[in-house]
């Protein structure tokens, strides 16, 4: 990151979540943008390539979450994490997290580990693999205090994908654009029959953008049912309604 003043507007929009970062934190995101403008150009990483943008819709939006972390917060699972947001920025400002980059295309999970590498990044892997195949392994299911998606599919799907991840107690932290309110409606059920509860639903616009998002805290009241989640590609052909 080269620009001055995109390195002004990340420190300006991290403060506004009360994040004052350091130098050392400046430096690992801007080493983070150049691999992930130089992997762009072998594999689609993200729409977003202008600079200042990416700062903005990429890296300050992952920040958005650090005010909705419960200070107990140790372990954070990314589902469907892409090109590492918000996992990767959450760790880079909250070292102490222990992180898991979950998603399933393997040259994803090559980029992610080169800038783990790269950043020098500890206690954080990158995992080759679907949800639905994930969450039944032992050492995953219902092993985290924080799920979180940012992934565009319906909030009744994502329910199916991390729910299973999270411990009872903890939460489920969906990333959302603007219209939200009928995908709530329509995951009711599915939040129920996962083990979940609404907690709160917050709306925003993030700094030097005017578009709405939304994050969506679901508590993870009570055990996942053992059928849940149900094979792979079954939660996006046939939602829990």
């Amino acid at each position: 990151m080269t620009a001055p003043q995109n390195i002004e507007i990340l420190r300006e929009g991290a403060a506004c979540y009360g994040i004052s970062l350091t130098d050392n934190q400046i430096k690992q995101f801007s080493q983070y943008l150049d691999k992930l403008n130089e992997w762009n150009q072998k594999i689609n990483l993200t729409a977003i390539t202008e600079e200042r943008d990416v700062v903005i819709k990429h890296f300050i939006d992952s920040l958005t979450v650090c005010q909705y972390l419960p200070g107990n917060t140790k372990k954070l699972i990314d589902v469907g994490t892409g090109a590492g947001f918000p996992g990767i920025p959450l760790k880079i400002v909250h070292e102490h997290l222990s992180v898991t980059l979950l998603d399933s295309l393997e040259k994803r999970v090559r980029f992610l580990n080169d800038v783990i590498a790269d950043n020098q990044l500890t206690d954080i892997q990158a995992l080759h693999g679907r949800a639905e195949d994930v969450a039944r392994e032992k050492a995953h299911r219902e092993a985290y205090d924080i799920g979180i998606a940012r992934a565009v599919a319906s909030l009744t799907v994502l329910c199916e994908y991390v729910l299973p991840l999270v411990r009872i107690g903890g939460l489920f932290v969906a990333m959302k654009g603007s219209d939200i309110h009928n995908e709530i409606k329509d995951a009711e059920k599915a939040i129920s029959i996962l083990g979940g509860a609404i907690k709160s639903i917050n709306h925003f616009t993030l700094p030097f953008d005017p578009m709405e998002r939304h994050i969506v805290l679901i508590e993870k009241t009570r055990q996942t049912p053992t059928q849940y989640p149900r094979k792979s590609g079954k939660p996006t052909k046939s939602p829990i309604r």
